[in-house]
């Protein structure tokens, strides 16, 4: 886990069986750890979305008397960073953009401790097929990630419609011998990836789920989640931790897989015969 104020605020919530609403607070707590420690209930409550009660429950959730107690320990153990983008200004898209470069210094946080993602690279590769899950929001995130897969994997599974078809494509990967699955769930979380997941665990896959907070929906459906932040300013949500980390979890992979080099080679000669880029 991160010695960053994010990390250690995750470490605080691991453990706890938490509510919807309740991790609604905590996924918000997390993505604004910096400025947790000194906002009142009624500030929090706004921020998650939820109700002044429903923060003071929360608290209570965790093992504290009442807020102020937690706000107090996390002043003790979540103390903000200096030089952090709080003070930013500007209009609201470049305050989108500000909370991006956040959510992506949270990301190079979690990934000071390269264990979950060598894990993941690991299991990924020795999927073969390997199935990768992605519905509505999410299918730009698994499509993009099996398009440069199928590049150094020798065989990669889009799984982005849902549908009674679903499941059936889960059992032909199983059968043609998976051992793994990928799945990108962003909010709002389609019931069917839920289910889905679920489904790919009972038939025997290992799930691997790229989500946008340890306390998504599916991470009770995932052996590994890695968390990623969405950013939520803009009035639809923005997804740039999550590609990002798309892509390290393919270098992970690819460092997993002893042709991968030899298979982008033999790819770019013959895209050069082709004529295949402009370049």
């Amino acid at each position: 886990m991160s010695d960053s104020p994010a990390g250690r605020l995750q470490a605080l919530f691991e453990g706890h069986r938490l509510t919807p609403t309740q991790r609604r607070i905590a996924h918000c707590m997390v993505r604004r750890a910096g400025d947790v420690p000194f906002l009142s209930s009624v500030e929090l409550a706004e921020l998650a979305g939820v109700s002044q009660p429903s923060v003071t429950r929360f608290a209570v959730a965790l093992g504290f008397d009442g807020y102020p107690a937690l706000r107090r320990h996390l002043r003790e153990v979540a103390p903000p960073e200096p030089g952090g983008a709080d003070g930013e200004q500007g209009n609201e898209y470049q305050q989108a953009v500000f909370a991006e470069i956040e959510n992506l210094k949270h990301l190079a946080g979690l990934l000071a401790d390269p264990a979950p993602v060598e894990r993941a690279g690991r299991l990924l590769a020795g999927s073969r097929p390997l199935p990768v899950l992605g519905l509505r929001a999410a299918s730009s995130q698994a499509r993009g990630f099996a398009y440069f897969a199928a590049k150094v994997h020798p065989d990669v599974r889009l799984l982005d419609e849902g549908g009674s078809m679903l499941t059936d494509r889960v059992d032909a990967a199983v059968r043609a011998g998976a051992t793994a699955l990928l799945c990108f769930a962003l909010p709002r979380h389609p019931r069917e990836v839920v289910e889905a997941l679920e489904y790919a665990r009972t038939a025997g896959l290992a799930v691997v789920t790229v989500a946008e907070s340890a306390f998504a929906p599916v991470a009770a459906h995932s052996d590994l989640l890695i968390p990623a932040a969405v950013g939520t300013g803009l009035a639809f949500d923005t997804a740039c931790a999550p590609m990002l980390l798309g892509r390290v979890l393919l270098e992970a992979m690819a460092d997993e897989l002893p042709d991968a080099q030899a298979r982008l080679e033999e790819f770019d000669a013959k895209a050069a015969v082709r004529g295949l880029f402009v370049e």
